[in-house]
């Protein structure tokens, strides 16, 4: 067996010993690490007493799918009432459409007005997806990671890894977690084990209070056939200096991910984490339907790195939520370089004095990509601040929204909140539409400012840069990295900011 198709795990439970150890790879593991092989298929279904396996066909977003997710993966009633629950709002809510301008006009909710109208679904049919089904047929040894997954590892071969998640078509391919953070009692494990091991925070935490199903329907399909993902609790007081990685791949034809990040912060701790979503090769169609949740408590602080590099042929939908405590804060670092389309519903929600949100993004597009995103800086209590900056690369015929929108509350007196969207396009046929909005219902010490640019690369930029010997190729890549500069220098993480130079690099080559 390959070092690929192995599942490095803490230590388990008797009842959960369908993990054999493997002694001969023990060497092979990182100190404070702990290796173990997956079961066969006959060792899986014996231990967790699954039925035959349920035969999944494209478009299987059926309510006896549900049932079988449930069933096959033992878990408690209240997660099956919710999935039923979350089907239920899905079946009966339509795929958004693009309303037409008397319908857009007549809308008098300011909140929802614009979140469909520049995005058109009509193409899309889901249909043409199969969701996850954790059969004992999809053990873990039936698909090794593609090589692309093991390449991006081994980028980060030499730098420290406290913990680590790698998960393929929605199974968890490879898992580390260091001796150091248990001992601190960190808990970090894919969402299917947490809600065997950790129930009460799911049950407490899981689409209860950030994102809920009721939005629209793809977060209510979600809701209800979620699959893979994770959840990450740093205790109370803990710091954690060397971020936290995981990647999630898109590799099998029609896949659809189904991913939910769940995040705590409990107060006073410290943490910092890397998510990475990608596909394994340029072709493959897919589908990715996922949510992020992050809980951050009275003087906690969290950096949360997200970036998206999903291929042309996938549809990108997620709703992502922040909710932050007393004196907390929160870096949330968005790069979208990929998908066909994305919709991107992303809040910051300062419930508590003196809470801080600083949203970065950096997006790059080409070919015929739409990018939607919708950002919300709400400001529920005073004394609070925030920071959105959004860059914006747009190549050939792609197409960028963003939407952003500062909420102040009739109770966020001395509120200080900033927005501001650059877009800059390489051609004569892109288009970007930034529209930042204003909300303010309180009155006092109130300091809300916002702006947006949209426009040509520079000519005489160009000109200047080519008279001094350079390519326009390479006058071209200059003045884009000098674009993007005031969103990196804000990145911390050294290898963050070099893969992302690298991936900005292959779409300036395309």
């Amino acid at each position: 067996m390959s070092i690929e198709e192995q599942y490095v795990q803490r230590p388990r439970s008797e009842e959960r010993n369908v993990y054999s150890k493997n002694k001969s790879l023990q060497s092979k593991a990182p100190a404070g690490r702990h290796v173990y092989s997956i079961g066969t298929e006959n060792e899986l279904s014996s231990e967790l007493g699954h039925n035959p396996a349920y035969e999944v066909q494209a478009g299987d977003f059926s309510r006896e799918f549900v049932e079988h997710i449930s069933k096959t993966q033992d878990e408690p009633r209240w997660m099956r009432d919710r999935r039923l629950a979350a089907y239920d709002i899905y079946d009966r809510l339509p795929i958004p459409r693009t309303p037409n301008e008397d319908t857009w006009k007549r809308t008098t909710d300011m909140h929802v007005q614009d979140y469909w109208r520049r995005t058109d679904l009509r193409p899309f049919k889901l249909d043409r997806y199969h969701p996850i089904s954790l059969s004992p047929s999809e053990s873990a040894e039936s698909a090794p990671l593609s090589s692309t997954l093991t390449d991006l590892l081994a980028l980060f071969n030499g730098e420290p890894m406290p913990g680590q998640i790698v998960q393929q078509d929605g199974v968890v391919r490879n898992f580390a977690l260091s001796d150091e953070l248990e001992r601190k009692d960190v808990y970090f494990a894919d969402m299917n084990t947490a809600l065997k091991e950790r129930p009460e925070l799911v049950e407490s935490y899981f689409m209860t209070k950030a994102v809920t199903v009721d939005w629209n329907k793809f977060d209510a399909l979600h809701g209800a056939f979620w699959q893979g993902g994770y959840l990450l609790h740093v205790p109370k007081d803990v710091v954690l200096e060397i971020p936290l990685r995981v990647f999630v791949a898109l590799s099998e034809t029609g896949r659809a991910d189904l991913s939910h990040t769940l995040i705590i912060a409990d107060p006073g701790s410290q943490v910092t984490i890397l998510e990475e979503q990608l596909s394994t090769d340029a072709d493959t169609p897919g589908l990715h339907c996922g949510a992020v949740e992050i809980f951050v408590a009275d003087n906690a602080h969290v950096n949360y790195v997200g970036v998206q590099r999903w291929n042309l042929r996938v549809w990108n939908f997620s709703t992502q939520r922040a909710l932050i405590g007393r004196d907390a804060q929160v870096r949330w670092v968005s790069s979208a370089l990929g998908s066909r389309v994305s919709k991107l519903n992303q809040l910051s929600v300062l419930e508590e004095p003196g809470s801080h949100a600083e949203m970065l993004g950096l997006t790059f597009t080409h070919a015929r990509q739409h990018l939607d995103i919708h950002t919300y800086q709400d400001h529920q209590a005073p004394n609070t601040t925030s920071d959105l900056l959004y860059r914006t690369v747009l190549k050939d015929r792609s197409r960028s929204v963003w939407a952003g929108m500062i909420h102040v509350h009739p109770g966020g007196q001395h509120t200080d909140a900033y927005q501001k969207n650059d877009n800059l396009m390489l051609s004569d046929h892109a288009r970007a539409d930034p529209l930042p909005g204003l909300e303010i219902l309180a009155s006092e010490g109130i300091r809300c400012t916002h702006g947006a640019t949209a426009g040509p690369i520079d000519k005489d930029q160009i000109f200047y840069l080519m008279s001094r010997g350079l390519s326009y190729d390479t006058a071209e890549r200059l003045i884009v990295d000098g674009f993007f500069e005031p969103v990196m220098q804000r990145i911390s993480l050294e290898s963050v900011r070099t893969q992302l130079l690298h991936s900005i690099d292959r779409k300036l080559a395309m």
